[in-house]
């Protein structure tokens, strides 16, 4: 009986196929009516390319009175890989975008050094040069966590960090070149925005892996980047990584800016602040699934995030899908680069039932990202600022994704 009926099948095979190819010949034609035909040209060569018109993601812009000193967040749930599309990446301003001219702008070295100098763009861009990948992150990001009412999706909660590859000069090789003297401890920063912002930096820390970058991703800076210089400080808060940079003075002690004093620190439960809290401390985001999305229904998915720490490289990520009592490891892809985001991939079969996704990093000097609780048992709730604690989605029954509260 198979036999016969495994011949039957053979004999109507042609059939089926001549079936089959009218079929496909019948869409083939509705299709090319509908688009004028399928030998109708498509869009010619551009002189600087752009996205498919089918892609929409975009940055989370604020409804606000001042959008000059406000910022933008980048897509977390619809980027893939670890690099961030320059044109995605978040932005934080405090006095709007400036235009500026890269053949009238300059950057000056002065202060505590032995010869003040004054370097042009194209002076710079003829020295040594370096090409690193690394995350910059606000030091406000997620700081909705402390509070009762965290962000409903990952744009919301965790926006204001991106990762690209920067390409400038080592800092350290400008202060070689100016003659840093013994007595100087500390550089003012400062950039040519309206409000000039600036930010006191260790002279120990310039003279290790800061750059001095022109460029991101491969093409010159955007100008909500910092066009066309600016610092890139691996691992510290945002806001150091001075914009539109124009100046470095080199002194013996810290401004104290408005952007390092009253801005940026952290007010502890007894009253005193964290001041030059500089570090990034490790941090991860489960980015699929996360709030706003809708799993089809019981199965197989991947459970996929990002990682980072301003202390090196992540060395682990740990999932747990039970709310926090059983946790398991996830892989990490490669590459795996200090002050850089890490992706992070987990295997999941999801029963139906409801349930909260968590994940949790470590760096490579041991650090254990912490629980909101433990976080605010050493720092209280009085900061807006480098809030780190592990993070999580509830995945309700019906297979919608929202925010988790962590408890106090």
């Amino acid at each position: 009986m198979k036999v016969a009926n495994r011949r039957k099948f053979l004999a109507l095979g042609p059939a089926l196929g001549g079936a089959l190819v009218g079929c496909s010949g019948e869409k083939k034609q509705q299709a090319a009516a509908e688009d004028d035909g399928p030998n109708r040209l498509g869009k010619p060569v551009s002189e600087y390319g752009e996205r498919s018109q089918f892609e929409k993601t975009h940055r989370l812009k604020p409804e606000t009175k001042t959008p000059e000193q406000a910022s933008t967040k980048t897509p977390l749930a619809e980027i893939h890989g670890m690099i961030t599309p320059s044109a995605l990446h978040f932005e934080r301003h405090h006095a709007g975008v400036p235009a500026l001219d890269p053949a009238k702008h300059s950057l000056m070295i002065h202060g505590m050094v032995e010869r003040p100098l004054l370097f042009s763009m194209a002076e710079l861009k003829r020295l040594p040069s370096v090409s690193k990948i690394h995350f910059i992150e606000c030091a406000g990001n997620s700081g909705s966590e402390w509070g009762a009412k965290p962000a409903p999706d990952a744009q919301t909660s965790h926006g204001l960090v991106s990762c690209s590859e920067w390409t400038g000069v080592p800092l350290a090789l400008l202060l070689e070149e100016a003659g840093a003297k013994k007595e100087a401890t500390w550089i003012i920063a400062e950039g040519a925005d309206a409000c000039k912002m600036n930010r006191s930096i260790p002279i120990a820390k310039a003279k290790g892996d800061i750059i001095v970058a022109y460029a991101q991703n491969g093409e010159a800076l955007r100008p909500e980047q910092g066009y066309p210089l600016r610092l890139v400080i691996p691992g510290w808060e945002g806001n150091i990584n001075v914009k539109w940079l124009r100046r470095l003075e080199l002194t013996d002690q810290p401004a104290m800016s408005r952007q390092e004093t009253s801005k940026y620190t952290d007010l502890e439960a007894s009253g005193k602040a964290r001041q030059f809290t500089f570090v990034m401390d490790a941090k991860s985001l489960i980015t699929f699934p996360s709030g706003g999305r809708k799993l089809e229904g019981p199965g197989f998915y991947e459970v996929r995030g990002i990682a980072w720490s301003g202390r090196g490289r992540i060395s682990k990520v740990e999932i747990s899908a039970d709310g926090g009592k059983t946790w398991q490891a996830a892989a990490l892809q490669d590459p795996v680069l200090p002050m850089a985001l890490t992706r992070f991939r987990f295997p999941w079969r999801w029963d139906g039932a409801e349930c909260t996704l968590l994940s949790r990093c470590t760096d490579e000097t041991g650090y254990l990202q912490p629980t909101r609780a433990e976080l605010i048992a050493v720092r209280g709730m009085n900061s807006n600022y480098h809030y780190n604690g592990v993070h999580g989605w509830k995945v309700e029954a019906g297979g919608n994704v929202t925010q988790v509260v962590q408890p106090v």
